[in-house]
């Protein structure tokens, strides 16, 4: 009956009232209440997370009524902390909390949707050919490729089918193999532990059929090249609760509330319990706020911050009052007492290479690798030794006698025990002036620099050994180390330090000039961090993250505060040492993750490639290079003799097997397998590089046939996040409209590479197919030919982890993918079956040679002793394995891709399971998802094997797989690794040796992973997570050359470059904005700025960046903030629209004004996508994003290679893409076009403008505002 028969009911003449009239009694209907009262109510919870990258890895609950998600509110069921902490809850923001808008909003992806120019020419072609026949005709046509390559970014998009782009997917990889090669299809996607199934659906995928998967980690510049250096390990950090241990902490560069949100609450808490905090940020940062003390070095000075530091506390705890714990940490823990050549360069005397055990007539008595075994001299019988853990030991067990000794007992090599020497001061043989490099005085027009000369002479205690060549003068890494701070241990002369007030480079006062630091607030502040780390043992902690990582230079800063880390004791401390925190980069059940990943379950090795080289060799951004690399080369050393281009470093460094190589050769990789069939493939293609009948890619990247020619993008926004040079993307790989400004090298008469080959017309649309997955229409996908739509992460099941806590949680499928849309498994699993279909006639079983570099955690680490030889410029002979890359032989059973992806391989049963250089056997693991997943019953190569239809069945095998998920694995791991140290080590995984997580399980509660040897730090009731633990308390090695935290680099490279010491070199000169000055003027003032790009607080990267909640919260679009001080300089007032540009492009945003912001800066949050209120720009004619006006320049010291810690693994090592030294020119806009018109309509002002953008978001405003001259809000 309808309400208002209801009504009839209650007619009344009068109604009685009560309360002298001023209540009514009524008899209505009341059923509108229900809607308040139903508002609530769900029909069930399930609990899931955010795939986002943000290391948050928050637990939250998804509240589900009729098939739809309503809300989601956080989980509060972690696993508890022991008594004396607080619990991890409550994790979450708002940025999470607004996610569940994505699902129903007009953003959502619903449909394949494919270019309409490329469907045309596909059907079209379709009607004659079968697929693959198709695809070949339409790229072999250029104006039918044309047709759509030249649409990207442009619209034109239509909806297609799963069937129909399966089919093209398929059909232009099986053509881009037989013609080019399988390296030639590329994926990236980044940080597999967000979801870590989905990643490896896509990486699984390209390694079966031979593609490439980029690093990312390096790309996007969250990799600290500092942590390989100094520990052999990408990135190990404490968990956030750690920090709840501490009591002194340096928060430096890391925005701890702004983008480290869910674990905030720590550093509120551990002020309670009365720890110091100090706040170190060029700008006042919402971190400054939890600062007792604020500190604000000029951006991209911190290691002359972290050095004057180090120089206090050197100069207090270590020469003039000694610190035993100091004292005694160093000698056992670092390399501060192993002994350094001493060698005459030209005039000067300089530190060479660690003193090996080769060089002496009996090797000091090894009988292995005696080349990669350190020598100290004992304290307790004043003999040459070789102190046990160096490299040489771990890898010589099977060879020698080295079997238990990879370990950091204070033994010999024979077990003797030992005392290794600090210092030479008060027992020398000599005293020399030791030469150090200075680089604080290169001239820069925006950075300070000094007067000092560039080499600085200072005295160094000395003694003579005797080696098979000849007595050779050595001395300490200790004694070096203090005199590289300019401390004086006693020794007088010049170039040191008498007080902290010595305009001596790297004292507190010199840093005053170059930081703008007060010399007094950095006295103190190093004086009590030491002083706390020398009473509590270790509890002294330094909190950063990207702030500082993404400068050229940022192994400098990033050692300056290792160092100080370091010589306090604090690494391997609980409640000390160094806290990284930037992407979400811990997998934590990583080696069960692996084969599933790579598919190493079936063939081995996979194909891999660093992403900063790729991008910068095929973005073409190495032909408008404007840095010359003798510009960072050490003054002792003779700059003719090095090439001028990083891209020339880059290729030798592929050619001496350093760095992978993608595309590896000119020609296709399967007829190389062809053509040495029945012979030694690495011989043939060693055969064929020296005399040239095989060609590298790298030597040519722009002939069309080193093209890489398909990419796959799945869970990233490449082009509107981490796309550095965006512009040049859009330019040379995409062939789309840019706005690059500048003119390469050919145009401006530059210097041209070497090692390269120059083409004067640069290619444009190197790609034939783009890729790309995402739930959501991104910037990446505007200028994709084929987009797919992915499942939510409430809408797939899923599993993730992160550094910050020690949990292991589910992504669950709350409801079913809405639309069309599918999982990445199931994306994935249905092009790898219609793949395999259409492989009939065109592939069959291939033989692929595959080039693997000279890998971290192999013997191939120790390939390379002494020097740099060069095969190309016939320096040796190119010896696979040795002098250049491993060459390794894959067959691929291309018709069984589909029944290999969806199947466990038999290789994890012949040759089993392993990680960073310790393996294990996995026979029963693997009957156990026999029986868990079922084995595949139709005939074939993956008959009886266990299946992986499911992502579910996924989550399983890397469970099963991963010591940190199953008890008994993680005690094979430990005895794996006991078996190289000596020592058992299984103690700390007995206690869950019988328990085994599976995914029902942490879809119940998030579940405490188990303490696994792949990782340095223990899971225990009683410690935190903490990096390094496992190396100071079990006494297991680093994963170094010397086994030790290595403060000394002695790579010949890092010595020509003058890094081998940690010194401060400024910010480098980009020139990006040489001749724009008033080039195309608009009238109005310019000035030029440091473009800096940190981390925001309405999005995750991308992410958020376009929710509608977030956008309201927010000024909602592109925003970029300046100084008070610099907007006033160029007549600029807030909420204007300003232009930011130079000659990689422009972008434009609205000012925000504010004097939080330093002098000099301006900052644009990073990942402000251009689909959200983005005019044209006024220079380029075209939109830009916050990387248009960046180009990346690799850094030749992070291309060595075959050289323990300084060797290459897939997001370990390698080139990375920093952006923060650029400058852009930065001006009030006179014009904002929107692009929705063929010319502006007006000039408008910065309030017509705002008002504008915001009709365009939120729909006309009710009501008119005025505004006054300066365009404030009345």
């Amino acid at each position: 009956m309808s309400h208002f028969v209801d009504r009839l009911k209650y007619f009344s003449t009068s109604r009685p009232t009560f309360s002298e009239g001023h209540g009514m009694t009524t008899q209505e209907d009341r059923g509108w209440e229900d809607a308040y009262r139903q508002r609530w109510q769900h029909d069930k919870i399930v609990r899931s997370t955010h795939g986002v990258n943000c290391t948050g890895s928050c637990s939250w609950k998804i509240y589900v009524k009729s098939g739809i998600v309503t809300w989601e509110t956080q989980q509060t069921d972690y696993p508890r902390t022991r008594p004396d902490m607080p619990n991890h809850e409550p994790r979450g923001c708002a940025r999470g909390a607004s996610y569940s808008w994505y699902l129903y909003s007009a953003n959502r992806l619903k449909y394949p949707l494919i270019r309409s120019a490329l469907l045309r020419q596909w059907r079209e072609k379709r009607l004659t050919l079968e697929p693959v026949q198709a695809w070949s005709a339409i790229v072999d046509d250029q104006q039918a490729r044309a047709s759509y390559t030249r649409r990207r970014g442009l619209g034109g998009f239509v909806r297609s089918n799963w069937d129909e782009v399966n089919e093209i997917i398929a059909a232009a990889n099986i053509h881009t193999i037989k013609r080019h090669g399988p390296d030639r299809i590329v994926g990236f996607s980044p940080i597999p532990a967000m979801s870590m199934v989905s990643y490896a659906a896509g990486s699984r995928y390209l390694s079966l059929i031979g593609g490439v998967n980029l690093s990312f980690y390096d790309w996007y510049c969250d990799l600290p090249p500092a942590s390989p250096q100094t520990w052999g390990e990408q990135t190990d950090v404490p968990e956030s609760a750690d920090w709840y241990n501490s009591t002194f902490i340096m928060m430096w560069g890391s925005n701890v509330p702004q983008t480290r949100t869910p674990d905030a609450h720590f550093m509120t808490e551990v002020r309670y319990r009365g720890t110091k905090v100090v706040s170190i940020f060029p700008d006042y940062a919402e971190g400054a706020k939890f600062g007792d003390i604020w500190l604000h070095p000029k951006q991209g000075t911190d290691a002359a911050l972290g050095l004057a530091m180090g120089h206090v506390v050197l100069t207090e705890f270590h020469v003039a009052g000694k610190s035993a714990y100091f004292a005694d940490y160093c000698r056992r823990f670092t390399d501060m007492p192993l002994l350094v050549r001493i060698v005459k360069q030209g005039e000067h005397f300089v530190p060479e290479r660690l003193l090996r055990s080769d060089e002496f007539e009996d090797a000091l008595g090894q009988d292995s690798n005696a080349a990669w075994k350190t020598v100290a001299i004992d304290e307790l019988s004043g003999k040459l030794v070789t102190p046990v853990g160096s490299i040489g030991f771990r890898w010589g067990q099977k060879e020698g006698g080295d079997a238990g000794k990879w370990n950091l007992k204070e033994e010999d090599a024979q077990g003797a025990p030992i005392r290794p020497v600090m210092s030479f001061v008060e027992d020398h043989h000599e005293v020399i002036e030791v030469a150090f490099p200075y680089f604080g005085n290169v001239e820069h027009t925006h950075f300070t620099h000094t007067g000092h000369a560039s080499v600085l002479p200072r005295r160094v205690g000395v003694r003579k050994v005797a080696t098979r060549d000849g007595d050779v003068l050595v001395a300490t890494v200790y004694d070096l180390f203090i005199a590289n701070y300019g401390v004086d241990q006693g020794l007088g002369g010049a170039n040191v330090a008498a007080s902290f007030d010595d305009d001596v480079p790297y004292t507190p006062a010199w840093q005053e000039k170059i930081t703008g630091v007060k010399r007094n607030e950095v006295i103190a502040v190093a004086r009590e961090f030491a002083d706390n780390a020398h009473k509590t043992e270790g509890k002294s902690m330094v909190i950063l993250g990207a702030g500082l990582n993404h400068w050229f230079n940022m192994d400098m800063s990033y050692r300056s505060i290792i160092n100080l880390l370091v010589m306090c004791g604090c690494v391997g401390k609980s409640g000390g040492g160094w806290s990284h925190y930037v992407g979400q980069e811990k997998l934590r059940p990583q080696t069960g993750w692996l084969p599933l990943a790579f598919a190493t379950d079936w063939h081995r090795p996979p194909r891999f490639m660093n992403g900063t080289s790729f991008f910068y060799a095929h973005t073409d951004q190495w032909r408008y290079e404007t840095m010359r690399v003798t510009e960072l080369l050490s003054p002792l050393v003779d700059g003719s003799q090095f090439a001028e281009s990083p891209i020339d470093y880059n290729v030798r460094a592929e050619r001496m097997g350093w760095l992978p190589s993608a595309p590896q050769f000119k020609t296709n990789p399967l007829k190389v397998g062809r053509a040495a069939a029945g012979s030694d493939a690495a011989a043939y293609v060693a055969k064929g590089l020296k005399d040239g009948s095989l060609e590298m890619s790298c030597v040519d990247p722009d002939a069309p046939e080193n093209f890489p020619r398909n990419l796959f993008v799945w869970r990233s926004n490449l082009l509107g996040s981490s796309g550095k040079g965006h512009e040049y993307f859009l330019k040379h790989l995409l062939g789309a409209e840019h706005g690059v400004q500048g003119k390469d090298l050919g145009a401006t008469a530059g210097i041209l590479p070497k090692e390269v080959k120059w083409h004067d017309q640069a290619p444009q649309g190197k790609l034939d197919l783009v890729v790309t997955l995402d739930f959501r229409m991104s910037t990446t996908c505007l200028y994709s030919d084929i987009v797919l739509p992915t499942a939510t992460w409430y809408e797939k099941d899923d599993m993730n982890t992160s550094d910050m806590h020690p949990f292991i949680h589910p992504l669950s499928a709350a409801v079913d993918p809405a639309w069309q849309s599918k999982s990445d498994w199931e994306i994935y699993k249905g092009i790898a079956q219609k793949f395999s279909e259409l492989t009939v006639g065109h592939l069959g079983i291939e033989h692929d040679v595959v080039l693997s570099p000279l890998q971290h955690d192999s013997p191939g680490e120790i390939a390379q002793t002494d020097g740099v030889a060069d095969w190309g410029h016939n320096e040796c002979e190119p010896i696979p394995g040795k002098t250049m890359a491993s060459v390794v032989t894959v067959e691929r059973d291309y018709p069984n891709t589909y029944r290999k992806f969806t199947s466990v391989g038999p290789l994890l049963d012949s040759l089993g399971n392993g990680g960073k250089g310790i393996t294990w056997q996995t026979g029963e693991e693997i009957e156990q998802l026999r029986a868990l997943n079922y084995p595949v019953t139709d005939e074939g190569v993956s008959h009886g094997r266990p299946q992986i239809l499911s992502a579910i069945n996924a989550a399983e095998v890397i469970l099963s797989l991963a010591p940190e998920t199953n008890g008994a694995v993680a005690v094979k791991a430990w005895q794996a690794l006991s078996a190289l140290t000596g020592t058992d080590h299984t103690h700390l995984a007995r206690a869950r040796e019988d328990e085994k997580i599976r995914f029902r399980d942490i879809q119940a509660q998030p579940r405490k992973i188990i303490s696994s040897p792949t990782w340095s730090g223990i899971e225990s009731e009683h410690v935190s997570y903490s990096a390094s633990y496992t190396n100071v308390h079990e006494l297991i090695p680093w994963r170094t050359l010397s086994g030790r935290q290595q403060l000394y680099q002695d790579h010949v490279w890092m010595r020509d470059f003058g890094e081998s010491l940690c010194v401060y070199k400024p910010p480098i000169d980009t020139r990006s904005t040489v001749g724009m000055e008033g080039s195309r003027s608009n009238g109005n003032l310019e000035i030029a700025l440091n473009f800096l790009t940190p981390h925001q607080k309405w999005g995750i990267h991308s992410t958020y960046t376009d929710n509608l909640l977030m956008l309201t919260l927010s000024r909602g679009g592109p925003i970029v903030w300046i100084s008070e001080i610099d907007a006033r300089k160029i007549g600029v007032v807030d909420n204007d629209w300003i232009e930011a540009f130079n000659l990689n492009g422009a972008l434009t945003a609205r000012a925000v004004v504010s004097q939080r912001i330093p002098v000099g800066a301006v900052m644009m949050y990073h990942a402000q996508e251009k689909i959200i209120n983005t005019p044209g720009s006024e220079v380029t004619g075209v939109r830009g994003i916050h990387n248009s006006v960046t180009r990346i320049m690799p850094k030749p010291t992070h291309m060595i290679g075959g050289y323990a810690q300084l060797s290459y693994g897939f997001n370990y090592y390698g080139t990375v893409g920093s952006n923060r030294d650029e400058f852009v020119i930065v001006r009030k806009m006179n014009t904002v076009d929107w692009k929705d018109e063929s010319t502006p309509s007006s000039v408008l002002s910065s309030a017509e403008a705002a008002r504008h953008q915001h009709t365009l978001a939120h729909g006309a405003p009710t009501l008119a505002m005025a505004d006054d001259e300066s365009g404030d809000k009345k």
